[in-house]
């Protein structure tokens, strides 16, 4: 609404209306009436609306001679109704005179009027292009051909249309790509801008809350002064870059706890908790958290921003905020609204956006004095289609050497355009993807030129995977080929795996290889989740599990714990991740967050419930840690360091195992791995489940390997979703899934040494997280070469089509 109604007042004072005089004609005069004395009342002593400043230029008119002298107005076609009595006046006391192009007239004029004729361009042209985004190309070509003569300079060069935006975003891209020199009279948008991202970091912040990567964006962007000098080196030292530090009181404790790691001590939460204590309180403190944290041009764009709108709105001002460009139109090509180009034509000018919609333009009514209020002319003496008629003829009569005519054929989003009533008969169509005569940009040059483009190294790396992934059946380095017993695949093999790890050995033995013998990782994109995605779920489960049966042991211990007992112990441990978990990893918002540990709390509490009777004189562990390579402070049954070996895979092994039950005697011991998702139909046998649960048979190895006086060993898999589920495995069942898993490991062992590794159809979306270094069309190419990567993958084969 204030900008509807500063629109409204601005459109009134240039039509040089009274609006007091109207305010009978209509309620809504009235109120305009009623704007206009409290903004009248409100400004300061050296501001006058422009009515009143006119009035009081008028009755000074008198010093013009002695101030002006001889005046001459050049360069402008139309003066606002407003103005126009002081330049009356003006004439009465010194001489005024007014350079006019041909075409114009302006019969209210007192002065004298210069005509000037233009002979107009010596070639015309018109060019229609595929979209807006074609149209800026085939621009920036014809610039650069041009430049390329020698003949012509960059400040006779204008490329102009009615409204710039359609086009704004791909001339601001392409330019600086090209390296041309192309200005932008009317601005750039300030968030493209260094400056300007600075200023939307902190609305971020302001208008959104706090959170560590919100406050990690506006500190890389901060000017060195008035306060990011100031700031220790090692400020962030000890806290977990994962958390998300959402409230004032979790960057108090996240700095408390990160204290010892920090060189400065308490130098980082003395300097960054008052400023963080600013910022929550959003966008009021918006002024003040400027004048603190940004200065020079970003505080310029700030404080502007903050007067065109609300502060609760700083974000959608700052998108329509412009600066200028720091280029010097005199030496650069310009970009500009046609509006501006009539003041200043240049030799050789480009008209971009020919259509029915912009040459010329409709008119709109004013949203708030719409035509049946006041007539459309009164408000606007000048129609926006009969002025960009006549910025048209000018420009077209005032360029001197050639101008070319631009349409695009459909717009950005496909649809198709007429022509404008303006367009010539004669029109050459460039198609999007045609060779040029001269390239804008290196890229364009070498998309233009595949001889060039391939001479490249990348390029020719390109379409050597292109090929290898379209046209040929077999197996290829693309596909995951590699060279026998590569370096990168042993040193990946011989370190401490985890289960994690072996999982994804015999579910995907080419995913394997992407995650730990080269590095990769799966991007994660959603840094503020509404919910925990199942891996982070699971991890929350199996957390309170572990502080619940921690807190039980070894007093009174959870075999002889009562119901209340464990149910203040899940309690307890509930409490604690309640606080613990937001200052080390992204979590839900507050109360979202506090719904999930409830769930968590409500499965846990229904699986430990649902547990067989535990005799009273067995210990229970959780997370029970080996094969650790650091030195671990948890209690554990035997040396927390000890890697368990698979024999004859030459693959060692560690990791947590989630719970682990030990009869007193030491004879017996039980292992139980916990899921948080929904279990299967009772009526199905599970042993390692395709590979996905191989978890609870290598425990079995460990428990084995590390305690040799137990005779007898279980394995169970329980979930926890709905009603809890119990899957056992024990004696010769066990003894048979520790065979088959030691087999499958070997096997995909062999694969990954022979080099012949090939990627596999993927269902499981925990498997699937690198499918970005596929194909797009990622069915096709595993159905052309399913007979080569079924030969490189048999011996998983049988793993991956098991039933159990």
């Amino acid at each position: 609404m204030p900008r509807a109604v500063l629109q409204s007042l601005d459109s009134v004072w240039r039509a040089d209306l009274d609006l007091a005089s109207l305010a009978h004609e209509a309620e809504r005069f009235h109120d305009l009436a009623l704007i206009e004395a409290r903004i009248r009342e409100s400004l300061p002593a050296t501001h006058l609306l422009p009515r009143d400043l006119r009035d009081a230029a008028v009755k000074r008119a008198d010093y013009s001679r002695t101030l002006l002298g001889t005046v001459t107005l050049a360069g402008i076609i139309e003066v606002d109704p407003v103005w126009r009595p002081l330049l009356n006046a003006i004439t009465r006391v010194t001489e005024l005179s007014w350079d006019m192009p041909d075409g114009v007239e302006q019969a209210w004029f007192g002065g004298a009027i210069r005509k000037s004729a233009a002979p107009g361009p010596t070639h015309i042209s018109a060019e229609a292009s595929a979209d807006p985004k074609s149209e800026v190309v085939e621009a920036l070509r014809w610039a650069r051909r041009l430049l390329s003569t020698g003949q012509v300079k960059a400040q006779d060069i204008a490329i102009a249309a009615t409204s710039t935006q359609d086009w704004d975003d791909h001339f601001l891209a392409y330019a600086r790509s090209a390296a041309l020199p192309v200005h932008f009279s009317h601005g750039v948008p300030a968030l493209s801008t260094a400056d300007g991202q600075t200023c939307a970091a902190l609305a971020d912040i302001l208008g959104n809350g706090l959170s560590q990567e919100r406050i990690w964006r506006l500190l890389r962007r901060l000017p060195s002064r008035p306060f990011a000098s100031s700031l220790p080196e090692d400020w962030f030292a000890g806290i977990p870059r994962g958390a998300a530090l959402r409230t004032l009181d979790q960057w108090r404790e996240a700095f408390t706890a990160a204290k010892p790691q920090r060189a400065t001590a308490e130098r980082a939460e003395q300097t960054l908790l008052p400023v963080l204590d600013l910022l929550a309180r959003g966008p009021e403190a918006g002024g003040e958290a400027g004048m603190q944290l940004l200065s020079g041009a970003s505080l310029t764009m700030w404080e502007e921003a903050l007067r065109s709108a609300p502060p609760h709105a700083i974000a959608l001002s700052l998108q329509s905020l412009r600066v200028a460009d720091q280029r010097e139109p005199a030496n650069s090509v310009v970009w500009c609204p046609a509006s501006q180009l009539v003041s200043c034509p240049r030799p050789f000018t480009r008209l971009l956006g020919f259509t029915s919609r912009s040459w010329p333009r409709s008119d709109n009514d004013d949203p708030l004095i719409p035509n049946h209020l006041l007539e459309r002319r009164k408000l606007h003496p000048v129609s926006t289609a009969e002025r960009d008629r006549l910025h048209f003829e000018i420009i077209r009569a005032q360029t001197r050497e050639q101008l070319v005519m631009s349409r695009a054929q459909r717009n950005a989003r496909g649809s198709q355009l007429s022509p404008s009533t303006l367009w010539p008969g004669d029109t050459v169509a460039h198609k999007r993807d045609r060779v040029p005569e001269h390239a804008f940009s290196e890229a364009d040059r070498l998309l233009a030129r595949a001889r060039d483009a391939g001479q490249l190294a990348h390029v020719r790396q390109a379409q050597l995977c292109w090929r290898n992934w379209q046209w040929r059946a077999d197996l290829t380095a693309h596909d995951g080929l590699s060279d026998a017993n590569h370096p990168a695949i042993e040193a990946a093999l011989v370190r401490v795996q985890s289960t994690t790890s072996l999982q994804r050995l015999l579910r995907d033995p080419l995913g394997f290889v992407w995650r730990y013998a080269l590095g990769w990782r799966s991007a994660r994109q959603e840094p503020e989740p509404l919910e925990l995605d199942p891996t982070s779920f699971g991890e929350l489960v199996h957390e309170l599990i572990s502080g619940a049966i921690s807190a039980l042991e070894p007093a009174p211990g959870f075999a002889r714990a009562s119901a209340n007992e464990i149910e203040a112990a899940i309690e307890g441990a509930s409490a604690a991740v309640l606080t613990s978990w937001p200052l080390q990893r992204s979590v839900p918002p507050p109360i979202l967050w506090r719904h999930t540990v409830k769930e968590a709390a409500r499965r846990t509490a229904k699986g430990l419930a649902s547990d067989d009777l535990v005799r009273s004189d067995t210990r229970s562990w959780t997370e029970v840690p080996f094969g650790q390579i650091d030195l671990v402070s948890e209690q554990a049954p035997w040396n927390a360091m000890s890697a368990v070996p698979i024999e004859p895979t030459d693959l060692i092994f560690g990791g947590r195992m989630d719970r682990l039950d030990i009869r007193a005697t030491g004879d017996a011991a039980r292992i139980t791995d916990y899921k948080s998702i929904k279990p299967p139909p009772k009526a199905q046998r599970i042993t390692l489940g395709q590979g996905r649960e191989l978890q609870r048979v290598l425990y079995a190895i460990a428990v084995r390997a590390l305690l040799p006086e137990v005779r007898t060993v279980v394995a169970r898999l329980v979930y926890l979703a709905d009603d809890p589920a119990t899957f056992e495995l024990k004696g010769d069942e066990l003894d048979d899934a520790i065979t088959h898993a030691i087999g499958y490991l070997s096997a995909a062992t062999t694969i990954l040494r022979s080099g012949r590794l090939a990627p596999r159809w993927e269902k499981d979306v925990f498997y699937d997280d690198m499918r970005l270094a596929l194909p797009a069309d990622r069915e096709s190419y595993l159905r052309r070469k399913a007979s080569e990567f079924r030969a490189a993958n048999q011996q998983l084969n049988k793993l991956w089509s098991a039933a159990t």
